[in-house]
């Protein structure tokens, strides 16, 4: 193809596309990024903000704005037939440092672009992608622009375009699934109700009595009414500012809409009749469980819920994203954050590989490590749609910690060292914890802090019977096998101080577990190397004595120097 107008091409402008092209830029990758809207949508859409996204939006250096805009999300009430039901608290456990949140998607997307230009980009809008053909050595694109018809050469694109992907539909994958018969609308406004501030509300009215039970119970309750009718469902989500909430419930048949006609998915905000305030109003004197009177109609749309998963992420130089590569119920507020876990985990691979230091089948493994993520997080949304949010008896916290994203994980991938022993396994979420110390700061660190950059990350757990050079020998291999991309530190039990390893012969940065939550979070052992990847999930607990076996793991990342 020659030389290529870019490196990567990512299409669509939603919180997706720019995170990734945000981490490709972070890179050092020729990235540009195109959205066919003029301008960015208004709208509250995707509303809930997960502690994972949080975390990640902490690494890519943007999480102290978001913490400044969106405002905490404490649980959600229930009732039905104005009855309260059980009260779901969102409590999570003291190490994990961030809780659940709430933030309008135009917010987000202000943030994020915002964030993106500081790298050196901006978005092209009033772009559309007309037609994509590929070969071995890059992507040539159609667009049409503001100026006309043009014609871009990229080496990679990455779909990040929606339901309706014009980059999966060149690429010719599948995306099987079918939609939920019903209609809903949406509005952004005030409600001047009495209950309290920071929670949710679901109020359920009508249905079959089973419908009726399992609402009250948190079993059923849902968009399509299986086993048991639910009847009408009212969800209001609380958003920054004075009693705003974006609410939804059924829209009413004046309102309703033809099914979306393009490529035969119906999904996402529809065109037509916009409701008006006085059917938002109608809806909630039916539903609401207490006397509620709304105001200031920011904005509202109808809207319809689709489930479809895409057979392949990858096809190709063509790679998907996001909605494009699933869509599936807005239950649990999983579909926003798992669309950018998925783009921050294809960013540090693509620019690995757009720098020449990747293995030919590194890209390979996002399809590997991503699409069981999406065919759960579909099945579980659909799910709970249907039967409403249980819990584990077995264990009550687990489905909060797997709705807060904490517990996706990789450990079957092919990236993944299997490790035996206690503590995070290879694949897991590598998990914060506080309480480190370094010799030229008077102020305790988070672990998650050093998770900051761009670069693997060596955690060398160095103990009573770990000497210096064998920690400097594991270091200089590793650091050698990832082209000098991994930073590696000695972590030092409390005790250390005045030790042989914490002193003189020791060369490494040097953290001291001095409250001994690394000890606990981790339960390494002595002289066990942790490696973390660049997207916070470990991927390897080897010794410290055999960097030959570290190196051979690296070699499923990088390609030898």
């Amino acid at each position: 193809m020659g030389d290529t107008d870019t490196d990567v091409l990512v299409v669509g402008a939603g919180p997706v596309g720019l995170t990734a092209a945000a981490e490709l830029c972070r890179r050092g990758v020729r990235c540009r990024i195109v959205d066919r809207l003029d301008a960015p949508q208004p709208y509250a859409k995707a509303v809930g903000i997960q502690p994972r996204t949080l975390e990640i939006w902490d690494a890519m250096g943007l999480v102290r704005r978001v913490l400044d805009e969106a405002v905490p999300l404490l649980g959600q009430l229930s009732f039905v037939d104005g009855a309260p039901g059980p009260t779901l608290g969102l409590d999570l456990p003291a190490e994990v440092p961030y809780r659940f949140a709430a933030l309008p998607q135009n917010a987000t997307e202000r943030l994020l672009a915002e964030h993106l230009a500081g790298r050196g980009a901006v978005v092209e809008r009033g772009t559309e992608v007309l037609g994509l053909t590929q070969d071995e050595d890059g992507v040539r694109v159609t667009l049409a622009t503001p100026g006309g018809p043009r014609e871009l050469s990229a080496r990679w694109v990455v779909g990040c375009d929606g339901a309706h992907s014009t980059v999966r539909h060149a690429a010719g994958i599948g995306f099987g699934g079918s939609a939920f018969p019903e209609q809903f609308m949406l509005g952004d406004v005030e409600l001047d109700w009495d209950l309290p501030p920071g929670y949710a509300v679901r109020a359920t009215r009508g249905g079959t009595r089973d419908g009726a039970r399992g609402a009250r119970d948190g079993t059923r309750g849902g968009a399509d009414g299986a086993a048991g009718t639910p009847g009408e469902t009212l969800v209001c989500v609380p958003l920054p500012g004075r009693r705003r909430y974006r609410v939804s419930m059924t829209v009413p048949p004046e309102l309703a809409t033809d099914a979306d006609p393009v490529r035969g998915v119906a999904h996402g905000l529809e065109g037509g009749r916009a409701p008006e305030l006085r059917h938002l109003q109608q809806a909630l004197d039916r539903l609401s469980p207490r006397p509620v009177t709304a105001s200031a109609l920011r904005w509202s749309s109808v809207f319809r819920i689709s489930h479809r998963l895409a057979e392949h992420y990858r096809a190709g130089r063509l790679l998907l994203a996001g909605d494009a590569a699933h869509i599936h119920p807005p239950t649990g507020a999983q579909g926003m954050n798992t669309g950018i876990q998925d783009a921050w985990n294809l960013a540090w691979k693509l620019a690995l590989t757009v720098h020449g230091a990747a293995t030919a089948d590194l890209l390979d493994s996002y399809h590997a490590e991503r699409h069981p993520v999406g065919e759960e997080v579909v099945s579980r949304t659909v799910r709970h749609a249907r039967a409403g949010f249980g819990t584990d008896p077995a264990d009550p916290a687990t489905p909060l910690l797997r709705e807060a994203q904490l517990l996706v994980g990789y450990r079957d991938g092919p990236l993944t060292e299997p490790a035996p022993g206690t503590g995070p396994a290879p694949g897991d979420r590598a998990p914060d914890c506080p309480g480190l110390t370094r010799p030229l700061t008077a102020y305790p660190q988070r672990l998650h802090e050093l998770l900051r950059g761009t670069h693997h990350v060596l955690l060398l757990a160095a103990g009573p019977a770990t000497d210096a050079p064998t920690l400097h020998a594991c270091a200089a291999a590793a650091h050698a096998a990832a082209h000098g991309l991994l930073d590696a530190y000695a972590v030092l039990p409390p005790e250390s101080a005045g030790s042989p390893t914490a002193t003189d012969g020791l060369r490494l940065p040097v953290l001291r577990d001095t409250g001994a939550a690394f000890r606990a979070a981790y339960r390494p052992g002595d002289g066990e190397a942790l490696l973390i990847r660049p997207d916070g999930h470990l991927a390897a607990r080897l010794p410290a004595t055999d960097p030959a076996r570290l190196v051979a793991h690296l070699r499923r990342t990088f390609v030898p120097a």
